[in-house]
């Protein structure tokens, strides 16, 4: 690996600045990381260009501070001090900064949030309704409410949803579930799949004609399905979007759903440890060693979500 040049700030030119940034990101595995990370220190090194004294523990808290005198939620915050922290132990590892040093600067503190963010989730009825925003009677519309269904239902990320193929939808326990799908972190997880989300997902099925390959794909005029590749992100994202807005929330996102299916799970009597398997959190490994829980797909927590879809 090349050897960083010594590192002080702020750096010479933007090509030092540019170098470093794509070495630190370069040490990272998910795309979405890099692009955060990237994007933070890129911001970072732009700020520390107009300051006249050397970096130091006090200058990178009064940058925390200035973050957020400028509204950052203090999540945002965080993850920008994490990309700092990164490049200062990548400097110190390849010998461009003490450790020591490296070190001291990098204990500076979180920001810390101010009070709870609750988010913002909807009710049952509201869930209705948004899958009855989708026309059933044509194939996008099938599509699209199946899409709403499994992220409203099976608390799906939207990353999750766009790599699932048709083999990840198999029985088990004489129930339909999405088996070892790759999320969060490369983590693999199984989520039971409600009789009547299988309906419904049957129904796209059926009328895309699709049996392998990615379960979601672009539907083009006239209904054609289009390539075997994934739909992406952002569609999924557009699609929330536009059907939030039609039942009254214009700013709904998909982790909002993700959300709704934790509370309408918690609404249900569903136990806290089976809602952290369904959400497939980081913390489950954690939650399992000390209760001893195993996850339940035969009595699968999301059964007991019952939505009426409701069409205008």
């Amino acid at each position: 690996m090349k050897a960083l040049a010594p590192v002080s700030f702020p750096l010479p030119d933007p090509q030092a600045a540019e170098a470093l940034i794509a070495s630190v990101v370069a040490t990272l595995a998910s795309e979405k990381t890099k692009a955060a990370y990237a994007a933070a220190l890129a911001e970072f090194l732009r700020w520390m260009a107009g300051q006249t004294e050397p970096l130091s523990k006090p200058l990178l808290a009064t940058w925390r501070e200035e973050l957020s005198a400028h509204g950052l939620a203090a999540s945002s915050v965080n993850q920008r001090l994490s990309a700092v922290r990164l490049l200062l132990r990548q400097a110190a590892d390849r010998g461009a900064l003490p450790a020591e040093e490296a070190a001291k600067l990098a204990s500076v503190e979180n920001a810390k949030p101010q009070g709870q963010r609750l988010g913002k989730w909807l009710t049952e009825k509201e869930a209705g309704r948004l899958l009855g925003v989708p026309d059933a009677k044509t194939k996008i519309g099938l599509r699209d409410r199946a899409i709403l269904a499994l992220l409203v239902v099976c608390a799906l990320r939207r990353d999750e949803l766009v790599r699932l193929d048709v083999s990840h939808l198999q029985l088990r326990d004489e129930r339909w579930v999405l088996i070892d799908f790759l999320g969060k972190g490369k983590r693999r997880r199984t989520v039971a799949v409600p009789h009547w989300v299988k309906r419904i997902l049957d129904a796209w099925l059926t009328a895309s004609a699709i049996t392998e390959g990615p379960l979601f794909r672009i539907v083009r005029k006239g209904g054609h399905i289009g390539p075997a590749q994934q739909l992406s992100e952002d569609a999924v994202y557009t699609l929330v979007r536009k059907c939030g807005a039609a039942i009254g929330h214009p700013d709904l996102a998909p982790h909002d759903l993700r959300r709704t299916c934790a509370k309408l799970c918690r609404k249900a009597g569903g136990e806290l440890e089976q809602i952290q398997f369904l959400l497939g959190h980081a913390s489950i490994q954690t939650t399992e060693r000390y209760l001893g829980s195993q996850q339940d797909l035969v009595q699968a927590v999301n059964d007991r979500v019952k939505i009426r879809v409701i069409s205008d």
